[in-house]
């Protein structure tokens, strides 16, 4: 399933839920809705049954259903703390630094050089035991990858071998190009610490039979915006699914 994403009156999004891998909605892609809820499964540690979305109305049900699925004693500590510090002693380690010169101001850039960042990045992510998809390549270079997979639907209709060339050569030539992207996804050392508690909150918890239940709709919302580009005030607990 993927977030309510409409840009519709009264956050309402227009969408019927039946089943975590069958979800129609108007505005947003279902293949996306189901990245989304692949995501929140991968964090939390959990499968959805197969109906077990198919009454859920608002994202406050599901943001419900899910904190109720999150196995563990309850806890009042902080996740996103907890990332940090296991980030922290990931980076120290690996790219033999003092840790206390660490804070969540930073930089990024200056921790990774560009010429050593993938092999870097690699190993903080070995340490950590998840992958944090920090890298991407240069912006002009996904606009020039989208503008021919564009340019190739749009050839379909003209000659379909042209177009079906161009489809393929634009997905396999951009896999290759993301998979050696050196630009960096994020700024701050605090921005890669609350993505790795979003993405992987049972992994990063410094006891995993643990969960702060109080947070865990809260992280579900921080994935629902960034997953799918909404705006918080979309994702309100009367958010609906129709």
């Amino acid at each position: 399933m993927k977030s309510p994403t409409a840009q519709m009156p009264n956050v309402t999004c227009n969408a019927k839920m039946t089943s975590p891998t069958s979800i129609e909605l108007k505005n947003i892609d279902s293949g996306d809705l189901d990245d989304v809820l692949k995501k929140v499964e991968n964090s939390f540690g959990f499968q959805f049954g197969k109906t077990e979305l198919k009454d859920v109305h608002t994202f406050g049900e599901l943001c419900d259903i899910i904190t109720s699925k999150v196995q563990g004693d309850d806890t009042n500590d902080c996740t996103t703390q907890q990332a940090f510090y296991k980030l922290s002693n990931a980076i120290a380690a690996t790219l033999y630094i003092d840790k206390s010169s660490l804070t969540l101001t930073t930089r990024l850039k200056e921790l990774f050089p560009r010429q050593q960042r993938r092999k870097q990045i690699k190993a903080v992510e070995r340490h950590l035991d998840c992958q944090i998809n920090l890298l991407r390549p240069k912006h002009w270079i996904s606009i020039t990858f989208i503008s021919l997979f564009l340019a190739s639907l749009v050839a379909l209709y003209f000659s379909w071998q042209l177009g079906l060339i161009g489809l393929v050569g634009s997905i396999v030539l951009y896999k290759l190009v993301y998979k050696f992207g050196k630009e960096l996804d994020l700024k701050t050392v605090r921005e890669l610490a609350e993505k790795i508690a979003r993405e992987h909150y049972k992994k990063v918890r410094r006891n995993p039979a643990t969960v702060n239940r109080a947070e865990v709709a809260k992280k579900v919302k921080e994935l629902f915006m960034t997953e799918l580009a909404l705006e918080e005030d979309v994702l309100t607990r009367q958010a609906t699914f129709v």
